[in-house]
């Protein structure tokens, strides 16, 4: 979308709004990420304004079809999904009715965004909507082809409770350097730790008004922000005692400086340069050694053969959707299937550079058979040398468990009374000996 230059009227807030308009387009109209899109949304914006312009896609995201179904109730002749109208008032809209917003002030933003067009229209339909003063539902409406897609993998049950799950803000999770020091540290930031190694902070993304940088423990590299469904993967490894490990698809970094604080000696490996360099920021911070390499996978192979590899797959990213809204807006049948071949291809590169006994332990954060359970079966019918190990429930998290196959399955209904989890699918497969 171009970019007006500002004038001299422009009500205050309006840049921050463009921006908006900009990235609920980008993420909608072509699918790209929120946090990528974001950059160029809000370029030249003040830091504040960008995480106001992150905060309405993201309320915008999280009650798409609620805020459609209002929009569609006050509108004579239904307007286009990627219609100019439309997106405005899915902005103005949740700023008033989720935000706490004027409906003044939300409206004041929202007429501008579509100068020389149908500004009649978006007042008048912004002003029959709000005057009925709406209650959007608790919990939030998922995407039609989302619920029915997640109803014939999982059930009626799992999609009611991810809908609950995305009603609630996710937590926030740390894994900790020194596993000895769960006790002290979930005193020290008033958490709860569900396994060793790990502490839940009590009020999500911050404690005490305090930023998770800020809190005690940080800087010095005591601990990272990682998912505790995430950490079970490079717990299923157990200690390195200075063996060789493959991280793959590493960045930003969490299972990495597990396996270096487990005693593995770790290749850290991504394509992507940026997103290593916050890896490297990340050791640097903790004190823990990896070896980092920039590649792709479907061309770089290790010098030797190792004795274990992490591979968290590229994927659809639908276990993350609590914090990542617009995954369910992105992702679909095409998607998925296409992330799965690719995962295919990866597991079965991978699995040759192990060495006989070595593991392989396949991960990936999402709520798709075909990226997790339908993965590993292929895998395992094409490679007779290789072996499902069942998860050893001794080394999860309490209230984790693998299922009759052995693998492991997070759900939204897990641990739901303490924050939920993200949803996840994670595998161990052992090369035979001979």
């Amino acid at each position: 979308m171009a970019r007006p230059a500002p004038r001299p009227d422009d009500p205050p807030g309006l840049p921050a709004r463009r921006a908006a308009l900009r990235l609920l387009d980008a993420v909608l109209r072509r699918g790209e990420p929120l946090e990528l899109a974001l950059h160029g949304a809000g370029q030249g914006l003040p830091t504040a304004d960008r995480a106001l312009v992150h905060a309405i896609v993201a309320e915008v995201l999280r009650h798409l079809p609620d805020l459609d179904a209002l929009i569609d109730g006050a509108t004579r002749q239904r307007l286009p999904d990627d219609a100019k109208a439309r997106m405005v008032l899915r902005l103005a809209l949740a700023q008033a009715l989720r935000m706490g917003t004027p409906a003044h002030a939300a409206i004041a933003t929202a007429l501008p965004l579509v100068d020389g067009g149908p500004r009649k229209l978006v007042h008048g339909v912004f002003g029959t909507v709000t005057r009925a003063a709406p209650v959007l539902p608790d919990p939030p409406t998922l995407p039609a082809d989302v619920a029915d897609r997640w109803a014939g993998q999982w059930g009626e049950a799992m999609v009611q409770a991810a809908a609950a799950a995305f009603a609630a803000r996710p937590p926030v999770d740390i894994s900790l350097r020194a596993v000895d020091e769960t006790g002290h540290w979930a005193g020290a930031l008033g958490g709860q730790s569900f396994a060793p190694g790990h502490v839940r902070l009590p009020t999500g993304p911050d404690q005490g008004g305090a930023a998770v940088p800020d809190l005690p423990g940080f800087a010095d590299g005591a601990w990272w922000v990682q998912d505790i469904a995430a950490s079970c993967a490079a717990r299923l490894l157990g200690p390195g005692q200075a063996r060789a490990v493959l991280d793959l698809c590493a960045a930003p970094g969490g299972k990495t400086m597990q396996l270096a604080a487990a005693g593995w000696r770790v290749t850290a490996v991504d394509q992507s340069k940026k997103r290593l360099e916050r890896l490297s920021q990340n050791l640097a911070r903790t004190g823990l050694d990896a070896r980092v390499v920039q590649a792709d996978l479907r061309q770089w192979q290790p010098d030797a053969p190792v004795d274990a590899i992490l591979l968290d797959a590229p994927c659809s990213a639908t276990g993350i959707y609590r914090r990542h809204p617009d995954v369910l807006h992105r992702i679909g049948p095409r998607q998925i299937a296409e992330l799965a071949d690719l995962q295919a291809l990866l597991l079965a590169r991978a699995a040759d550079w192990l060495s006989p006994g070595g593991r392989i332990v396949y991960a990936t954060c999402s709520l798709e058979r075909a990226e997790g359970e339908d993965q590993v079966a292929a895998f395992l019918s094409a490679r007779p040398d290789f072996t499902l190990v069942p998860a050893d429930p001794a080394v999860l998290p309490a209230g984790f468990a693998p299922d009759a196959r052995g693998w492991l399955r997070s759900q939204p209904d897990m641990l739901a009374d303490r924050g939920g989890i993200d949803g996840f699918f994670i595998a161990t497969l052992v090369r035979h000996a001979n």
